[in-house]
């Protein structure tokens, strides 16, 4: 199994632009509110799989919370659909 490492502010700054509270992120990703919390303040070694669900719990590539691919305007915008889980 292998481990990317996400970087903290891109975290946090894709969830608050995306307009997403650590409860809905938490519930769409299937980790908890304290990881995330932890995440947005020292970043994560995570499992790809991890990655991956939180990723587009945020309708984001994965590469962009590794820091591997940039930041693009629309990853610091409000999500064009539903994040809520209702409308799936």
């Amino acid at each position: 199994m292998t481990t990317e490492t996400i970087l903290a502010d891109r975290l946090k700054s894709v969830r608050k632009a995306r307009k997403i509270g650590h409860p809905k992120l938490a519930k769409l990703s299937g980790l908890t509110e304290r990881q995330l919390a932890k995440m947005e303040t020292k970043g994560a070694e995570l499992p790809d799989a991890v990655l991956v669900s939180l990723a587009d719990a945020l309708k984001i590539t994965p590469l962009a919370l590794t820091g591997a691919l940039p930041l693009i305007d629309a990853d610091l915008k409000p999500a064009s659909t539903c994040t809520s889980g209702c409308c799936s």
